[in-house]
């Protein structure tokens, strides 16, 4: 990262704060739903599906936004705008298909877009509460493999799904606390974030 990227990242924090606030508090309410609608398959239990990646383009938006000027990271956003996209799209396909079409595409999404948290978390490190977002990026990857492999169980369903947003979203949580502000008084590194 450069000087500049570096600095544009540190005076993104507050930004990132709200909006890892609000990824968490999202998580949360869309496992809960999810979990209520998974069986059998419901209709709302899809639209929640394919609702997830929408979210997620519209946090990645929210975060370029606040971003502008750090350029490998809004390139990486951007990315993950047409990863999230892309995926919305192959959920309401899936969603025709059954469960273990499901599973598959949503497995695939969560590879992808946590190959891309993983790389957006190492190119913040020094901003700070980034090391939440490199481990739900990297268990994002090892998740989507095993949604993958449960899609040719005897009876798949989306109970993991849900367990899968519900961690994630503590990650978020995680992170929106370390990116505790700067000026810290006794200027440590936990409450430095």
């Amino acid at each position: 990262m450069t000087t500049v990227e570096s600095r544009a990242a540190v005076g993104n924090a507050p930004a990132l704060r709200a909006l890892y606030f609000v990824r968490f508090t999202f998580a949360a309410v869309w496992a809960a739903l999810l979990f209520s609608a998974n069986s059998p398959l419901t209709m709302l239990a899809i639209y929640l599906l394919v609702l997830y990646p929408l979210f997620d383009v519209g946090a990645a938006v929210v975060d370029a936004y606040a971003s502008r000027g750090a350029g490998v990271v809004l390139g990486l956003l951007s990315l993950n705008i047409a990863i999230s996209l892309f995926g919305a799209v192959s959920l309401a396909i899936a969603g025709g298909s059954g469960m273990p079409a499901i599973l598959r595409a949503w497995g695939a999404w969560a590879i992808v877009s946590g190959l891309v948290q993983l790389i957006v978390g190492i190119v913040r490190r020094k901003m700070g509460g980034q090391w939440p977002m490199m481990l739900a990026g990297s268990l994002s990857m090892v998740a989507g493999w095993s949604f993958i492999l449960q899609a040719s169980a005897p009876d798949p369903n989306l109970k993991s799904v849900a367990g899968y947003m519900v961690l994630g979203g503590i990650f978020f949580l995680i992170s929106c606390v370390r990116l505790g502000p700067r000026s810290a008084p006794c200027g440590c590194r936990v409450c430095s974030g």
